[in-house]
């Protein structure tokens, strides 16, 4: 079996120069969206040229489309860690206090709203496409799972259960809520998924 040659050290320099616009591109785009973030933000703050950045990625569009990819990733990789004796209900838990967690960090990018220029651009991206239809499909089976055991309401669409797991880091009470300064992260998340899940009703 043959190894695989190392990657140089250019090679080396480029995808750590890469995963640092990536890590800007994140904090952007949880801080403002896709329409207000700018290339020349991006060059800024990760400390290189914009003729540097193009190297990278010749469009805002393309740059945002790999951020987005790479989230998915990463929640795909967080799903894998799930195991099989778990509760569907404490699978979906989970994933929405890690999501929360992730914006907390600013490492969650806003999702593209049908309103967004990207939008568009985003359901003609095969690589996020794709990574959305697998993560789509497994939490499709996480929701019929708990509806079936009676830990979420049966009568709702699993869509409607699908789009409100997925809005949930990005909820502006979360901000609200760390911007006042009263709670800490942990009381966030909790917060965010004991109403996500029970609502303001007793426990």
């Amino acid at each position: 079996m043959n190894t695989p040659p190392k990657p140089s050290l250019k090679e080396r320099q480029f995808a750590l120069r890469e995963s640092a616009i990536l890590d800007a591109v994140d904090a952007l785009l949880s801080g403002k969206g896709f329409d207000l973030m700018t290339m020349d933000e991006v060059a800024q703050a990760v400390g290189i040229s914009k003729a540097s950045l193009y190297k990278h990625f010749d469009s805002k569009e393309l740059l945002a489309a790999a951020t987005m990819s790479r989230l998915l990733d990463r929640t795909l990789d967080k799903v894998a860690e799930c195991t099989d004796n778990q509760r569907a209900i404490d699978k979906l838990k989970m994933l929405v206090a890690w999501s929360v967690l992730e914006h907390l960090e600013g490492r969650m990018p806003t999702l593209p709203s049908t309103r967004s220029s990207i939008h568009e651009f985003m359901m003609r991206h095969r690589p996020y496409v794709e990574k959305l239809e697998q993560l789509t499909e497994i939490l499709g089976g996480w929701i019929i799972a708990a509806q079936e055991a009676g830990h979420i309401n049966p009568r709702l669409p699993g869509e409607v259960v699908l789009y409100t797991i997925y809005a949930r880091p990005c909820d502006p009470v979360t901000d609200f809520l760390k911007m006042g300064g009263a709670f800490t992260d942990e009381e966030i998340i909790d917060a965010i998924v004991t109403t996500c899940f029970n609502g303001l009703q007793p426990g």
